[in-house]
């Protein structure tokens, strides 16, 4: 099978499934006896790359494969398309998450001590149910409490490749002015804020927020 054949079936792959394909999965998409090596199709979505230079959408690599996606610098005309306004991440869920990012495994009791506040429950729910964490383990202490990881599901959401992939420091900015289109109400349930609290700085954490751009 020749090299364009071989990118015509990948690109449709990528552009049908709507998920990201490892180049193990994109193998299984041909019979045994066309099978291209491994070699071959990355070949081929580092073509896609190329092909896409100059166009609205790119092909990415993520955590759990690669992806067709829009290019960011569109979405403010291509989010036009849904009538329902996306969802904002509250300040405390995006520290929240911040901190398992950075500094994982944590506790529950453990990111209530960085942050100075209670953790509401329905934070550790919107985020486990979005599946962006897990609980990987307990924490051999009294009362063994769960210990909290991110999921390949919040590197492929973050368009990472890994956790090496998270932004450094300097490029940390303030959680209020992430994404204003975005308004998801708060998990706190109203619980009444303090205006000056903010993310302690601490040097081994980030902003998870940081990845919303």
């Amino acid at each position: 099978m020749n090299s364009q054949k071989i990118c015509n079936i990948v690109e449709a792959a990528l552009l049908a499934v709507g998920k990201p394909l490892s180049i193990e999965r994109l193998l299984m998409l041909f019979p045994d006896d066309e099978q291209p090596h491994r070699e071959e199709i990355a070949e081929a979505l580092m073509q896609l790359q190329q092909l896409y230079q100059q166009r609205g959408v790119d092909v990415v690599e993520v955590s759990t494969g690669w992806r067709i996606q829009v290019r960011k610098e569109y979405s403010p005309w291509i989010s036009r398309l849904w009538d329902e306004k996306p969802a904002r991440y509250s300040r405390a869920l995006l520290e929240t998450l911040s901190l398992i990012a950075y500094r994982q495994p944590l506790t529950r009791g453990e990111i209530e001590d960085v942050r100075g506040v209670a953790v509401s429950t329905n934070i550790i729910k919107t985020l486990s149910e979005r599946e962006w964490i897990r609980v990987v383990g307990k924490r051999d202490v009294p009362g063994r409490p769960s210990l909290y990881a991110t999921t390949r599901e919040f590197l492929d959401y973050f368009g990472l490749k890994g956790l090496d992939d998270l932004p450094p420091l300097a490029e940390i900015r303030e959680f209020d002015l992430i994404n204003p289109e975005l308004d998801l109400p708060d998990p706190e349930n109203q619980q009444p804020k303090d205006p000056q609290e903010e993310l302690p700085q601490h040097k081994d954490h980030n902003s998870a927020g940081q990845l919303l751009q």
